[in-house]
């Protein structure tokens, strides 16, 4: 036990003096998983509203492929990302692959489909009098919608919370599309799996302390948004 007790305290003396490793590791998790859930909010947010909204043939059958992706493994999603970037896929003219792009593109097809299926269930779960009501008092059907979105926004923003921590965590894609490049691509989950292999359990343990942390602060501030 002596070890473990010994890389806490070396871990938060690492933390306290900002270590340049552990700050720069956790700078490139945080911009590439914020960049990721930001376009696959953009992107599944509206689809699963359109999907929610609307009527048409298959819909149940798009709903549960939405459903059945949100449990897609990450190594699945890295290798085929991966087979497109790399030199002898469609993609590798453009030198994407070992970049942070490349870590996003991969991010995105994660947090995608968890954010789209979340906000269909969001939109479905709405009143659809408030919809109705907007369009009897004069709304446009874009306006109405602005309704409906703004009915839904915890659960709305619940489904981006969930996107973003499905990426932020996640190693398989990162390890595999980013390279583990130092000061490049290196991120937390990659780091923590690298330092503990090596035995290096501070600085390990100082990556794994800030992802609890930035988690448990994103999900404080849902909290007091829900509350407000």
């Amino acid at each position: 036990m002596s070890y473990l007790i010994d890389g806490f305290r070396e871990a938060l003396r690492l933390i306290l003096n900002r270590d340049p490793e552990v700050l720069g590791i956790s700078l490139v998790s945080i911009k590439i998983a914020t960049a990721s859930t930001l376009i696959a909010s953009a992107v599944g947010v509206s689809l699963g509203f359109s999907i929610a909204s609307r009527e048409f043939r298959g819909k149940g059958l798009v709903i549960t492929i939405f459903n059945t992706l949100l449990a897609l493994p990450t190594v699945v999603v890295g290798l085929m990302v991966y087979s497109l970037l790399s030199r002898q896929g469609p993609l590798g003219s453009l030198n994407l692959l070992f970049t942070p792009l490349a870590m996003i593109i991969g991010q995105f097809v994660l947090a995608f489909p968890i954010i789209t299926a979340l906000s269909i269930s969001a939109v479905q779960h709405v009143d659809t009098r408030a919809r109705d009501t907007a369009l009897t008092l004069g709304a446009s059907e874009r306006q109405a919608a602005r309704v409906v979105l703004s009915e839904g926004r915890f659960a709305l923003l619940a489904a981006i919370i969930a996107g973003f921590g499905r990426v932020f965590a996640e190693v398989g894609v990162s390890m595999m599309l980013g390279g583990n490049i130092r000061f490049y691509t290196r991120n937390i989950p990659t780091a923590i799996a690298l330092e503990t292999g090596r035995g290096e359990f501070a600085l390990a343990i100082a990556l794994g302390l800030i992802l609890l942390t930035v988690a448990f602060g994103i999900n404080m501030l849902f909290q007091c948004l829900q509350r407000r």
